[in-house]
């Protein structure tokens, strides 16, 4: 028996739909509808026509994709492949210029703009006196700058930033506050100088400042008006001493190369050699790891002087108070050792201060011991007497009658002072200084004038008169002496007395210091010695030494030195110290004019060594056209020579002399009978 509804030959509505969507439709729906139905017992939704109503369909045949017909691809990919080619070639060409044909140049840009090279500058030379003490030195010093753009009312925060930071800067650096103020306030400016060359101290003392403001700034207490206020470090060349020895060690320039005396003589020893260094930089800063190529600095040589500082300061002590006493246009005073040559001061007045450059007068830069040529008048005489007496031609005994006028040539002959006849040994006409006396004994040198021109020119030249002394300073006079055939008809009697001929204050000490040595002349010097950058002293080499005279006439012509001091009839007689014997000579002169080549003034000297027994120290004092007081050098160079040898002697521990002098006369009685060697000489 069969349930109703299943009854052969008719399908229950779902079943049948569930079936026939299982072949039908496919099977995803078939499946899914025809399962369903089969087993739930029917679809839900709309009735649907019975199968009877439906036409008849054969199976359903699943349909085709739809095909898209793609282009050729060659063409596509050969155009892909040109374009990358192109690109490609593109890059190797510029490769290829890049590291084979521009290599070296792009190498060289590279280089420039990373690798910096800095000069490392050497530390100039120290110049001290015999006795190490510093005379020139290098010590460390900062330019103070700003960068103006800080003090701008935007980065400062404050409206009067260059005026605040100017109050306080210049009490400091010793600047003008109105004027650092302005520079502060420059516009489209972002580097000035505020003050040049400043010292350690006064850097530390801004720094301070800056540290200051800069913490009051962070705490909102107050602007921080210093913040653009930078240093840069330099060398500075000071002179601890001042203006001590200012004409002999001369100064430097801006950049740091000596320019004067010393320093410009030895600038090559002094300086040094700068080095280098290079190193790698990125953005303003060193690349730490890229390493330094570092040529080191060698430092200047350091010079030790012939100078003694405190006999130099006894010498600029003295001459400086004479020439302001005598309002006279300028002094100098040198002070020799005759057996060394040394010379152990060289003052000049009016001097200067070469940590001052910026006040001193330029006049004054010089050395003018060394660099003036002036007529020296009668100190030349010695040179003049030891013709005389080294060729034999006259003693100090000879006696030489003096007239009040000489006439010789086209000129009428005088001396210092009016007088009668003069009755005057040799030695006598060298201690009254007499022109005339001197005339008359030169000419003896010949037979005829040319012929004593002839002598006394050769011996005015192995004195060292018209040459240079070796001794190498800058600027350096060889003096002014013409060849005999050249001196014209007054110059062949004005030369003996020191007249028509120019020298300097070096060669005239120089002068003394042969007859104070015996008769040989030793070249002067200033360098005692070098200390390298090893540490190792060099000295200096050995001075020349020439004879000039006998050993015999320098000794006669010492004693005929003594009585120009000694004897109450001397010129010298200012020139006296007590327990020493003194040989020196006085010298009045006509002076030249630089500045028109006429004679006006005085050139007044005094030239002598002590103890005249056995000299050590050799001094000559110089004074240029005197125009208060007396102008006779006797008189305002004798006490300055008195006043400096005194101190040098005593400095240096020298006895006093141990016999006295012989006191040659310095006159004769005509009455006498004329002794051995006390012939007359002819008028």
């Amino acid at each position: 028996m069969r349930a109703p509804g299943a009854a052969s030959g008719a399908r229950a509505p779902g079943a049948g739909g569930g079936s026939g969507r299982a072949q039908g439709a496919g099977h995803g729906a078939g499946n899914g509808g025809g399962q369903s139905g089969g087993q739930g017992g029917g679809r839900v939704g709309p009735p649907r026509r019975p199968a009877a109503s439906r036409p008849v369909r054969g199976p359903v045949r699943p349909s085709k994709p739809r095909m898209v017909r793609l282009g050729r691809p060659r063409p596509r990919l050969r155009l892909v492949g040109a374009a990358l080619t192109i690109v490609m070639a593109v890059f190797v060409v510029r490769l290829l210029q890049v590291q084979a044909v521009d290599a070296s140049a792009y190498a060289a840009k590279a280089a420039v703009n990373r690798w910096v090279t800095h000069e490392v500058t050497a530390d100039r030379g120290t110049i001290t006196d015999r006795t190490g003490a510093d005379l020139a030195t290098t010590v460390d010093a900062f330019d103070i700058t700003a960068d103006p753009y800080l003090f701008t009312p935007g980065q400062a925060k404050v409206g009067n930033a260059p005026q605040q930071a100017a109050e306080l800067l210049a009490p400091i650096v010793g600047g003008d506050a109105t004027k650092i103020a302005q520079q502060l306030a420059a516009p489209k400016s972002r580097y000035q100088v505020i003050a040049k060359q400043q010292t350690p101290q006064v850097w530390n003392q801004i720094k301070d400042l800056k540290a200051a403001f800069a913490a009051k700034a962070a705490r909102n207490q107050g602007a921080d008006v210093l913040a653009g206020i930078f240093s840069e470090p330099h060398s500075k060349r000071v002179y601890p001493a001042g203006d001590l020895a200012a004409g002999v060690l001369g100064f430097v320039n801006g950049d740091g190369k000596g320019a004067g005396g010393l320093e410009s003589m030895l600038d090559k020893q002094l300086s040094g050699t700068n080095g280098k260094i290079r190193y790698a930089q990125s953005n303003g800063r060193q690349v730490p790891t890229a390493g330094t190529q570092e040529q080191p600095a060698v430092p200047g040589d350091d010079v030790e002087l012939t100078l003694d500082r405190d006999i130099q300061w006894a010498a600029q002590s003295a001459i400086t108070a004479q020439v302001e006493k005598s309002r006279a246009d300028r002094g100098y005073v040198t002070v020799m050792d005759n057996r060394t040559g040394e010379i152990l001061a060289m003052a000049d007045a009016p001097g200067y201060d070469p940590n001052d450059l910026a006040h001193a007068d330029p006049a004054a830069l010089g050395n003018a011991a060394v660099q003036d040529a002036y007529e020296p008048g009668s100190v030349s005489k010695l040179m003049s007497m030891a013709a005389i007496l080294d060729t034999g031609t006259a003693t100090p005994l000879t006696r030489v009658v003096v007239p009040g006028t000489l006439p010789r040539a086209d000129r009428i002959f005088h001396d210092d002072v009016p007088h009668g006849t003069w009755d005057l040994t040799l030695n006598g006409v060298l201690a009254k200084s007499s022109n005339i006396g001197t005339i008359l004994a030169s000419q003896q040198l010949g037979k005829t004038q040319p012929q004593a021109n002839q002598v006394l020119y050769s011996y005015l030249r192995k004195f060292g008169i018209g040459s240079k002394t070796g001794l190498g300073f800058p600027g350096e006079t060889p003096g002014i002496l013409a060849k005999p055939q050249d001196w014209n008809a007054s110059q062949q009697f004005t030369i003996p007395f020191g007249q028509g001929l120019s020298l300097s204050a070096l060669q005239a000490t120089s002068v003394y210091a042969t007859i104070a040595n015996g008769g040989v002349r030793v070249q002067p010097s200033l360098i005692r010695g070098i200390t390298g950058p090893d540490g190792r002293f060099v000295p200096a080499p050995a001075p020349k030494k020439t004879r000039v005279v006998s050993a015999k006439t320098a000794t006669t012509l010492s004693q005929m030195l003594e009585s120009v001091v000694g004897s109450e009839q001397g010129t010298g007689v200012y020139a006296r110290i007590d327990g020493y014997r003194v040989a020196g000579k006085t010298g009045t002169a006509n002076r030249v004019d630089p500045d028109t080549g006429r004679y006006k003034g005085y050139t007044s000297s005094f030239m002598g060594f002590a103890p005249a027994d056995n000299p050590r120290l050799t001094i000559s004092c110089v004074i240029q056209n005197p125009t208060k007081g007396s102008y006779f050098g006797g008189e305002i160079c004798g006490p300055v020579f008195k006043k400096v040898m005194e101190f040098g002697l005593k400095s240096l521990g020298v006895a006093p002399s141990g016999k006295p002098a012989p006191n040659l006369p310095v006159t004769f009685d005509p009455a006498d009978p004329v002794s051995a060697g006390g012939q007359k000489a002819p008028r």
